[in-house]
């Protein structure tokens, strides 16, 4: 605790943190499932000043490398990080510093682990602890897919097999099998602290139509005096909700995934040195975002599943005390969510293509390997998609990833066995759908929100919380009945073009 309370500032260790430290000092795998704000990072920024070689923390966020690089240096702890944002000179000048064995925390980008000359430079290095922060990126059943993550259980496997600890807010049991199985560390000790957090008052404000949704969200700001943020499903929508606030006075920022860097920048920034009442953002905002005195989060438009609400929503009070999470339901909203889950999963011709391409190379080729960016090319499909498909690929022990491209291992042995290929993503995009069925049976229950939330993601509890909406609504005597099981079918989710 001396070097924690120097190096840190902290005085005492939460829940969940001890043993997950104790664990990684013992050389074991561990998965970390802790809510938002329960201090995740220092599981591996206080080990790393004891290990003997480096700690390397991979991260899909630019912006929490960069937060978290700032917070070490200023720390005293040697710490580098590999991202986009460096010059090919300046990413070249950090991999010969690592390469040297120059640094206790090396933050990379999951993208630079697919490249065969950085991970060589962490292999000479050494490599103590391998950290996966937002572990749920890792798995396809997750909200939040990320195609590079991928290819993480062969970098672990490249530098020598060191202990992983996997990290994440958010994970049903599904979701956590998967990371395991895709990480390549089954049987890792799993420390779970629990995502009831009793200073979060969880509600939903029903909708009807878009003018009482303007109502609604101009009484929550009378009613809260300190900053919020308001996710939004599209950018367009972020863009439509922040010019009213502005037209009706009140001091609003936006922050989206079309805005120029810089302008992001600037939006972030000033959000956090509390110059925006509100931010206005779609949900490429937020994640990595370290200012605990958010006093809520509303929700204009409900989100694609219960993971990616309960991650925004508990971005409100992580400094403990009370907040608000505000779900704006209004059931037409399903039609933005119900679009986007159409496109976002390899269709089986896409599949069939990819593979048949790729056997084509290899005969062209004798057998030699196959360039990931000559596969995309003559494929024609999307990048991401193309790893998804190799990782689908490589999982099936058609190929294997080596330096020097996709090398060819054997062929599907039965039509059978092909076909589980062809089909398997028709399962997750059902996954998906039923996901978002689940998210809308929040926006419409009765019962205690926590209690759901709580059952979803494998914690059932058998207490109410006391302090939701619909708790303080049954304590006052108006509602009968008693907490509505998850179990209950939700209404079936429409189609785009069939919704109302």
């Amino acid at each position: 605790m001396a070097e924690a309370r120097a190096r840190f500032g902290v005085e005492e260790l939460r829940p969940g943190q001890r043993e997950i430290i104790e664990a990684l000092l013992a050389g074991e795998n561990v998965l970390g499932v802790m809510p938002t704000g329960a201090g995740k990072s220092l599981c591996f920024q206080l080990p790393a000043l004891f290990l003997p070689r480096a700690t390397v923390v991979v991260s899909p966020l630019l912006a929490l490398m960069r937060d978290q690089h700032d917070k070490m240096s200023d720390a005293a702890v040697d710490v580098v990080k590999l991202d986009s944002t460096l010059t090919a000179r300046e990413a070249d000048e950090v991999a010969r510093e690592v390469r040297r064995g120059e640094h206790e925390l090396i933050y990379v980008t999951p993208e630079q682990l697919e490249k065969p000359e950085r991970l060589e430079a962490l292999r000479k290095a050494g490599v103590s602890l391998f950290v996966v922060d937002e572990a749920h990126c890792v798995s396809q059943w997750g909200h939040d897919f990320r195609p590079a993550f991928l290819s993480l259980r062969d970098a672990v496997r490249r530098l020598g097999g060191p202990p992983v600890l996997a990290l994440t807010a958010t994970a049903t049991p599904q979701v956590r099998e998967d990371v395991l199985e895709q990480l390549g560390i089954r049987g890792a000790r799993l420390v779970n602290t629990g995502i009831r957090r009793d200073n979060l008052h969880l509600e939903v404000a029903r909708t009807v139509n878009p003018e009482a949704k303007r109502a609604r969200m101009l009484e929550l700001l009378r009613e809260e005096p300190g900053t919020g943020i308001i996710y939004t499903a599209t950018v367009r929508k972020a863009e439509e909700v922040w010019k009213w606030l502005e037209d009706a006075g009140i001091e609003a920022g936006r922050y989206h995934g079309k805005m120029k860097a810089r302008e992001r920048e600037e939006a972030q920034q000033r959000f956090m040195e509390n110059g925006y009442r509100v931010i206005v953002a779609t949900k490429a905002f937020g994640l990595g975002i370290d200012k605990p005195d958010i006093r809520f989060v509303a929700h204009w438009q409900f989100p694609d599943s219960l993971e990616s609400y309960y991650q925004e929503a508990g971005r409100a009070g992580r400094d403990g005390q009370p907040a608000r999470a505000v779900l704006f339901y209004r059931l037409e909203d399903r039609r933005i969510q119900s679009y986007f889950l159409g496109g976002k999963y390899p269709r089986r011709e896409e599949s069939q293509a990819l593979y048949s391409v790729l056997r084509e190379l290899w005969a062209h080729r004798q057998g030699k390997p196959v360039a990931l960016k000559v596969l995309t090319e003559a494929s024609g499909l999307p990048a991401n998609r193309v790893k998804v498909l190799v990782a689908q690929l490589a999982g099936a022990g058609i190929l294997e990833r080596t330096p020097r491209g996709l090398q060819r291992l054997r062929d599907f042995d039965t039509p059978e066995e092909l076909d589980a290929y062809l089909s398997a993503y028709e399962a997750r995009h059902q996954g998906d759908r039923e996901r978002l069925q689940r998210m809308m049976r929040y926006g419409q229950t009765t019962g205690c929100r926590w209690r759901l939330l709580n059952e979803y993601f494998g914690e059932p509890e058998p207490e109410d919380c006391g302090h939701c909406d619909n708790c303080e609504e049954r304590a006052a005597g108006h509602f009968d009945a008693a907490s509505t099981p998850l179990a209950t079918p939700p209404a079936p989710v429409a189609s785009a073009s069939s919704a109302g």
